[in-house]
């Protein structure tokens, strides 16, 4: 069944006290096996972190830290194992990378690239480092270690399969949303949508996956080519001229037809059955480590990235009525239910509710996952206007910019 989050429930651990301190806490709301396969999975994880500052040189009384909160969308695909350990782990990682980096001293740089003074560069072609570049690091590394655990554990584990991670984290006024993989995340704000992630797919990362087959050839196994034509290329071509593109190119130029470009390409496929290699259709994410062509042995991890892209929004630079809030949604929501969509259906809702009734935001995820299934009739899940529902897992999480009190 759907999963519908609840953005707002706390963790029962006392804040300030040295037991809330000592050791990240997260908080499990639930979680949803795929309706649709058994081999997905998809698990939403919030969670009260505190990352310690050079834990091995102070005592437990002396420990010194900095709060953050932390949200994350696990989508998994070809076994749960890595959707499942990624809910149980990633936070933690970003805890400890957040730790190394000690972010609760003063950057190199402020975040408007000023010098402060008393952290003078070493010599005048120092790089300036920000507070906000630290993190992006921190979140950046942290996907790195988890993906590499998964790899390291995956055997002894029976960590199976791979997963798309959309993660939020908020951390001294900003939101930090990392992104590998289809899901997405958007703000709504007074009615203003902001974009705060991509999907990957075969299509959005095109020229990276060519470029990479481009310089690295033996990964395609002699059985791809990593040149993009309109359609296969039939025997009966050969030294016809055919439209195509390579790893440079964002528009299309004719080329003579050789005998390498009758293998199979790279990328084939467009929208939602664009594919790496025939398999898969995402090109960032965890795991996948054992993923590979069918009936072949060529290894398609090498194309996946597990580096997210992650994008800032500054609480600070605004002011925030209830009614703005950062909306994480899987692919299964995105898929039926555009932006403009998402946020009529925000509006809709939290304004049949009182500012101060906290409930409001987990009936907008609500609404979002039922509208985006839509009703079972004879002819599967439809919308409305007959259109089919999506038939993937669904998980939302609406996450409040601001307080009852903020309105203006």
């Amino acid at each position: 069944m759907p999963f519908v989050s609840h953005p707002r429930r706390s963790c029962p651990r006392r804040a300030g006290t040295r037991e809330a301190e000592a050791e990240p806490y997260v908080c499990v709301p639930g979680r949803s096996l795929c309706s649709s396969s058994p081999s997905c999975s998809l698990l939403p994880t919030v969670c009260f972190l505190t990352a310690l500052a050079e834990p091995s040189s102070l005592s437990p009384q002396g420990r010194k830290g900095f709060y953050f909160h932390y949200w994350a969308l696990f989508d998994g695909h070809a076994g749960s194992g890595a959707a499942v350990m990624a809910s149980r782990r990633l936070h933690l990682h970003i805890c400890e990378q957040a730790g190394a980096a000690e972010l609760s001293r003063a950057p190199v740089t402020e975040d408007n690239g000023e010098v402060p003074s008393d952290a003078l560069p070493r010599f005048h072609l120092e790089k300036a480092v920000s507070h906000e570049s630290l993190v992006i690091g921190a979140i950046e590394n942290a996907f790195k270690h988890m993906d590499n655990q998964i790899a390291q554990e995956r055997a002894s584990q029976s960590i199976s399969g791979g997963c798309c991670a959309l993660a939020a984290v908020y951390l001294m006024g900003k939101f930090y949303v990392a992104n590998a993989g289809d899901s997405r995340a958007i703000i709504i704000r007074n009615g203003e949508i902001i974009p705060m992630s991509r999907e990957f797919t075969p299509e959005t990362e095109r020229q990276r996956l060519q470029f990479l087959a481009f310089l690295r050839p033996e990964l395609l196994g002699k059985e791809f080519t990593h040149l993009e034509f309109p359609r296969r290329i039939q025997p009966k071509e050969l030294g016809k001229k055919m439209l195509y593109r390579d790893q440079n190119m964002n528009g299309w130029a004719y080329k003579k037809i050789e005998e390498d470009d009758l293998k199979f390409p790279l990328i084939y496929g467009e929208g939602k059955k664009a594919r790496v290699m025939a398999t898969i259709g995402v090109t960032r994410g965890l795991g996948d480590h054992d993923l590979k062509v069918f009936s072949s042995n060529i290894h398609i991890k090498p194309f996946l990235s597990c580096f997210p892209e992650v994008r800032v929004y500054d609480l600070t630079q605004y002011e925030h009525c209830p009614d703005d809030v950062l909306v994480l949604g899987t692919d299964g929501l995105w898929d039926v239910t555009n932006d403009e969509e998402v946020a009529s259906v925000v509006m809709e809702v939290l304004t049949s509710y009182e500012p101060n009734d906290l409930c409001r935001y987990t009936m907008v995820a609500q609404e979002l996952v039922v509208r985006s299934r839509g009703v079972l009739k004879e002819r599967g899940w439809r919308l409305p206007n007959d259109r089919l529902g999506s038939g993937d897992d669904i998980s939302v999480f609406v996450i409040p910019l601001g307080g009852p009190g903020n309105y203006t």
